[in-house]
Protein backbone atom coordinates (compact mmCIF):
# COMPACT_ATOMS: atom_id res chain seq x y z
CA UNK A 1 0.00 0.00 0.00
CA UNK A 2 0.77 3.17 0.04
CA UNK A 3 3.79 5.19 2.04
CA UNK A 4 4.30 7.78 3.63
CA UNK A 5 8.21 8.64 4.46
CA UNK A 6 8.71 11.89 5.83
CA UNK A 7 12.09 11.94 4.62
CA UNK A 8 11.31 12.95 1.15
CA UNK A 9 8.45 15.50 0.10
CA UNK A 10 6.93 12.92 -2.27
CA UNK A 11 4.67 10.50 -1.65
CA UNK A 12 5.01 7.07 -2.97
CA UNK A 13 2.34 4.67 -4.00
CA UNK A 14 2.11 1.18 -4.21
CA UNK A 15 5.21 -0.43 -6.51
CA UNK A 16 3.08 -3.67 -6.71
CA UNK A 17 -0.09 -3.78 -8.21
CA UNK A 18 -1.62 -6.29 -10.42
CA UNK A 19 -4.29 -5.69 -12.87
CA UNK A 20 -7.33 -7.40 -11.36
CA UNK A 21 -11.09 -5.96 -12.39
CA UNK A 22 -13.59 -5.93 -9.74
CA UNK A 23 -16.99 -7.85 -10.44
CA UNK A 24 -18.79 -5.07 -9.69
CA UNK A 25 -17.66 -2.16 -11.70
CA UNK A 26 -16.04 -4.24 -14.31
CA UNK A 27 -12.88 -2.43 -14.05
CA UNK A 28 -9.33 -1.90 -11.56
CA UNK A 29 -10.41 0.75 -8.92
CA UNK A 30 -6.58 2.01 -7.52
CA UNK A 31 -7.20 3.93 -4.09
CA UNK A 32 -5.71 7.49 -4.63
CA UNK A 33 -3.30 7.20 -1.56
CA UNK A 34 -1.74 4.42 -4.11
CA UNK A 35 -0.70 6.59 -6.60
CA UNK A 36 2.80 8.62 -6.54
CA UNK A 37 2.18 12.07 -5.70
CA UNK A 38 5.11 14.43 -6.03
CA UNK A 39 5.04 17.09 -3.13
CA UNK A 40 2.00 14.67 -1.75
CA UNK A 41 3.94 14.57 1.93
CA UNK A 42 4.02 18.15 2.29
CA UNK A 43 0.77 19.44 3.91
CA UNK A 44 1.43 22.88 2.15
CA UNK A 45 1.14 21.11 -1.14
CA UNK A 46 -1.03 18.11 -0.88
CA UNK A 47 -3.53 16.50 2.30
CA UNK A 48 -3.31 12.64 1.86
CA UNK A 49 -5.78 10.58 3.79
CA UNK A 50 -5.03 7.42 5.89
CA UNK A 51 -8.84 6.02 4.78
CA UNK A 52 -8.19 4.34 1.18
CA UNK A 53 -11.86 5.30 0.15
CA UNK A 54 -11.25 9.39 0.85
CA UNK A 55 -10.22 11.60 -1.92
CA UNK A 56 -6.12 12.97 -1.71
CA UNK A 57 -7.05 17.09 -2.05
CA UNK A 58 -4.51 19.33 -3.79
CA UNK A 59 -3.92 22.73 -1.62
CA UNK A 60 -1.65 24.02 -4.08
CA UNK A 61 0.87 23.23 -6.67
CA UNK A 62 2.69 24.56 -9.57
CA UNK A 63 3.86 21.09 -10.43
CA UNK A 64 1.33 18.79 -11.02
CA UNK A 65 2.68 15.01 -10.98
CA UNK A 66 0.02 11.96 -9.83
CA UNK A 67 1.83 8.88 -11.84
CA UNK A 68 0.73 4.95 -10.82
CA UNK A 69 1.94 1.52 -12.61
CA UNK A 70 -0.01 -1.39 -12.86
CA UNK A 71 1.70 -5.04 -13.87
CA UNK A 72 0.59 -8.26 -15.70
CA UNK A 73 -1.84 -6.52 -18.31
CA UNK A 74 -1.53 -7.79 -22.12
CA UNK A 75 0.31 -6.06 -24.58
CA UNK A 76 -2.34 -7.38 -27.27
CA UNK A 77 -5.35 -6.11 -25.52
CA UNK A 78 -6.70 -2.66 -25.15
CA UNK A 79 -6.42 -0.76 -22.27
CA UNK A 80 -8.44 2.61 -20.85
CA UNK A 81 -6.47 4.29 -17.64
CA UNK A 82 -8.37 7.26 -16.06
CA UNK A 83 -8.42 9.63 -12.98
CA UNK A 84 -12.21 10.52 -11.10
CA UNK A 85 -11.96 13.91 -10.09
CA UNK A 86 -13.74 17.05 -9.00
CA UNK A 87 -13.12 20.62 -7.92
CA UNK A 88 -13.67 22.02 -5.08
CA UNK A 89 -16.09 25.34 -3.94
CA UNK A 90 -12.13 27.22 -3.53
CA UNK A 91 -10.85 25.91 -6.95
CA UNK A 92 -8.12 28.43 -8.78
CA UNK A 93 -5.82 28.48 -11.51
CA UNK A 94 -7.23 25.94 -13.67
CA UNK A 95 -8.48 28.64 -16.23
CA UNK A 96 -5.36 28.22 -18.32
CA UNK A 97 -3.87 24.97 -17.06
CA UNK A 98 -5.53 22.40 -18.91
CA UNK A 99 -4.60 18.62 -17.44
CA UNK A 100 -3.15 15.57 -19.00
CA UNK A 101 -3.42 12.32 -19.04
CA UNK A 102 -1.05 9.89 -20.38
CA UNK A 103 -0.75 6.30 -20.52
CA UNK A 104 2.54 4.02 -22.20
CA UNK A 105 3.15 0.43 -22.06
CA UNK A 106 6.87 -0.15 -20.62
CA UNK A 107 9.35 2.44 -19.07
CA UNK A 108 10.83 2.66 -23.05
CA UNK A 109 7.42 2.63 -24.73
CA UNK A 110 5.66 6.03 -26.42
CA UNK A 111 3.02 7.76 -24.48
CA UNK A 112 -0.49 8.25 -25.68
CA UNK A 113 -2.49 11.49 -24.36
CA UNK A 114 -5.73 13.03 -23.74
CA UNK A 115 -6.16 16.59 -22.74
CA UNK A 116 -8.51 18.21 -20.83
CA UNK A 117 -9.65 21.68 -20.18
CA UNK A 118 -11.04 22.11 -16.69
CA UNK A 119 -12.55 25.79 -17.23
CA UNK A 120 -15.76 24.01 -18.23
CA UNK A 121 -16.04 22.39 -15.05
CA UNK A 122 -15.09 25.34 -12.48
CA UNK A 123 -18.50 26.19 -11.98
CA UNK A 124 -19.29 22.15 -11.00
CA UNK A 125 -18.02 22.12 -7.72
CA UNK A 126 -17.52 18.13 -6.10
CA UNK A 127 -19.09 16.88 -9.32
CA UNK A 128 -17.27 13.38 -10.19
CA UNK A 129 -15.36 13.90 -13.54
CA UNK A 130 -13.25 10.59 -15.57
CA UNK A 131 -10.29 12.00 -17.16
CA UNK A 132 -8.92 9.10 -19.66
CA UNK A 133 -6.43 7.47 -21.87
CA UNK A 134 -6.63 5.06 -23.75
CA UNK A 135 -3.60 2.17 -25.09
CA UNK A 136 -3.28 0.90 -28.08
CA UNK A 137 -2.58 -2.72 -27.93
CA UNK A 138 1.26 -3.69 -29.43
CA UNK A 139 0.40 -5.35 -32.54
CA UNK A 140 -1.23 -2.13 -33.66
CA UNK A 141 1.20 0.26 -32.31
CA UNK A 142 4.06 -2.07 -34.66
CA UNK A 143 1.71 -1.32 -37.58
CA UNK A 144 1.23 2.01 -37.20
CA UNK A 145 5.28 2.42 -36.71
CA UNK A 146 5.47 0.22 -40.25
CA UNK A 147 2.80 2.81 -41.73
CA UNK A 148 4.59 6.04 -40.34
CA UNK A 149 8.28 4.57 -42.10
CA UNK A 150 10.15 3.91 -38.99
CA UNK A 151 13.64 2.47 -39.97
CA UNK A 152 16.29 3.61 -36.68
CA UNK A 153 17.13 0.44 -35.21
CA UNK A 154 17.44 2.37 -31.44
CA UNK A 155 13.70 3.17 -31.49
CA UNK A 156 12.60 -0.32 -33.07
CA UNK A 157 14.25 -2.10 -30.22
CA UNK A 158 13.21 0.22 -27.62
CA UNK A 159 9.67 0.01 -28.76
CA UNK A 160 9.96 -4.06 -29.49
CA UNK A 161 10.86 -4.13 -25.93
CA UNK A 162 8.01 -2.12 -24.52
CA UNK A 163 5.87 -3.57 -26.65
CA UNK A 164 6.23 -7.27 -24.60
CA UNK A 165 6.20 -5.21 -21.41
CA UNK A 166 2.91 -6.33 -19.32
CA UNK A 167 3.73 -3.14 -16.94
CA UNK A 168 1.57 -0.13 -17.75
CA UNK A 169 2.69 3.48 -16.50
CA UNK A 170 0.49 6.25 -16.48
CA UNK A 171 -0.21 9.73 -14.69
CA UNK A 172 -1.99 12.94 -14.72
CA UNK A 173 -0.02 16.02 -15.65
CA UNK A 174 -0.04 19.60 -15.64
CA UNK A 175 4.14 21.20 -15.15
CA UNK A 176 4.19 22.69 -18.64
CA UNK A 177 1.97 26.62 -17.25
CA UNK A 178 4.40 27.14 -14.44
CA UNK A 179 0.92 28.38 -12.73
CA UNK A 180 -0.33 27.81 -9.62
CA UNK A 181 -3.44 26.23 -9.24
CA UNK A 182 -5.62 24.23 -6.24
CA UNK A 183 -9.09 22.73 -5.50
CA UNK A 184 -8.39 19.43 -7.25
CA UNK A 185 -9.50 16.29 -5.12
CA UNK A 186 -8.68 12.75 -6.97
CA UNK A 187 -11.07 10.09 -5.30
CA UNK A 188 -9.15 7.14 -7.49
CA UNK A 189 -7.38 6.09 -10.78
CA UNK A 190 -9.59 3.34 -12.84
CA UNK A 191 -7.78 0.40 -15.88
CA UNK A 192 -10.30 -1.33 -17.74
CA UNK A 193 -9.90 -3.64 -20.90
CA UNK A 194 -11.82 -2.10 -23.92
CA UNK A 195 -13.06 -4.98 -26.87
CA UNK A 196 -10.51 -5.17 -29.51
CA UNK A 197 -13.11 -2.91 -31.48
CA UNK A 198 -12.36 -0.24 -29.92
CA UNK A 199 -11.42 3.44 -32.00
CA UNK A 200 -8.30 4.69 -29.97
CA UNK A 201 -8.16 8.79 -30.75
CA UNK A 202 -5.85 10.07 -28.29
CA UNK A 203 -2.67 11.76 -29.55
CA UNK A 204 0.70 11.30 -29.45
Amino acid sequence: MGTNNMSTPHHAGNPSLEFKVDDKTKQMIIPARHLNIVWGNDTRYWNIPIDEGSAVELNQVCWLEVTGCVEKTSPEKIYEVGFEVSLGADAFGWGSSPLYVMVKRGKDGKFEWTKYSMQDHHQSHDHHISLTAKLMSSSKKQQQHKEDDIHDDIINNNNNNAAADEKIYFGLYEVWSGKWKGGLKIHHAFVHELPATTLTTTTN
